[in-house]
């Protein structure tokens, strides 16, 4: 994007060809990124904890953004996830025509990509967005995105209470890290030789970690600590996956929405929030947790976070770097003794403040415009 001072604070100006997309690429699975919803509408969510996240952002965005022709744009949106297009060479080959119409007219291509930027292809022009990528190798046009669900403290209202300091700080994290919280059987012993195999080392040698043994680590380390009280809740299954939505008794809509409730309330009644890595290098559960304006414990596996440039985190997140797991505890126990009691409600409200600022939909896009100013 190329911005004038004047329209810095006033909407920031998007070009998309939709009959381009529609015509050319769209498949019946492909949608478009979040930052088009405001123009083109909401698409319907095929995952519970997704519905209605863009719903705020398609009422309002049109304050912010503004779709323009190619000439006269700030950046040209590239329509899809990039990471849907690559593997079909036909929409492909039909992305980077797209890419080098806009080059030609001297304007860069903002493309969004969920998971691991993968890409080989020269992206010079190009602003990468991604939600999971590595700071090792990061390149200076690349930067992080939020990973939104629709877990927010919108749908909690009044139940949510900026909560007093105790003596302990107690930490919460509700969610799945095998072999923690799974009932003994074949799948529980796989996971502990899976845990163990990475502990030693072999998962790193022979393909690639099992994505929950940082977590598994980091509640187990706490579940041992006297220094701190503990609120978890290991489960078995991921908790919208389609075996934890099979049951003899509820309805799956209405088991997700039990599910996606003792969730929520896990993060509430909770000072800490236990925040790491899943099977892709970052953690919806960050976002998640300061959406409710609790304090993260943010377990860095060399990320990169979305607005690194301006939002100093380690303000908003008790920060763990991975080697420094065996400590978690006193980390987690010095940054609460550190706060006085008022200091630790008013991060409660910095945290909130912070998501709805820069990390809700509506704030991440209404400062999109800082990229293009680095």
């Amino acid at each position: 994007m190329t911005y004038t001072e004047q329209r810095k604070r006033d909407e920031t100006q998007n070009f998309s060809d939709q009959k381009f997309f529609v015509e050319e690429i769209l498949p019946a699975t492909l949608k478009y990124v979040p930052i088009l919803s405001p123009f083109w509408g909401e698409l319907p969510e095929d995952q519970h904890f997704k519905a209605r996240r863009f719903q705020s952002l398609v009422e309002n965005g049109q304050s912010f953004l503004e779709m323009t022709s190619l000439e006269e744009c700030d950046v040209a949106i590239f329509f899809c996830h990039w990471q849907l297009i690559v593997s079909d060479e036909k929409a492909y080959n039909l992305a980077l025509q797209f890419i080098e119409k806009a080059k030609s007219k001297g304007k860069p291509v903002g493309i969004f990509s969920q998971g691991d930027w993968i890409s080989d292809q020269p992206m010079e022009s190009a602003i990468i967005f991604y939600t999971s990528s590595f700071q090792s190798k990061r390149r200076q046009n690349e930067f992080a995105m939020p990973e939104w669900t629709s877990n927010s403290s919108k749908d909690f209202g009044s139940q949510i209470s900026i909560r007093k300091k105790q003596e302990k700080p107690r930490v919460g994290f509700y969610g799945y890290a095998p072999p923690l919280g799974m009932p003994f059987g074949l799948q529980k012993l796989k996971s502990i030789v899976r845990l163990s195999a990475d502990n030693l080392g072999l998962m790193r040698r022979f393909c690639h970690k099992t994505g929950h043994t940082n977590r598994v680590i980091a509640v187990s380390n706490l579940s041992k600590s006297p220094l701190v009280e503990t609120n978890f809740v290991p489960r078995k299954n991921f908790a919208f996956s389609s075996k934890s939505l099979q049951s003899a008794s509820l309805e799956p809509e209405k088991l997700a929405q039990r599910l996606q409730q003792e969730f929520c309330q896990n993060i509430i009644d909770s000072d800490y929030i236990v925040c790491c890595n899943g099977y892709e290098n970052y953690s919806i559960r960050l976002y998640e947790t300061l959406s409710f304006g609790r304090i993260p414990i943010f377990i860095n596996t060399d990320c990169v976070l979305p607005y690194d440039f301006a939002i100093d985190w380690k303000k908003y997140c008790v920060w763990v770097d991975e080697s420094e797991l065996p400590f978690i505890a006193d980390k987690v126990a010095d940054f609460h003794n550190a706060l006085a009691p008022q200091e630790f409600e008013d991060l409660q409200y910095e945290c909130r403040r912070m998501w709805e600022e820069w990390l809700s939909p509506e704030g991440f896009f209404d400062n999109f415009y800082r990229h293009l100013e680095m």
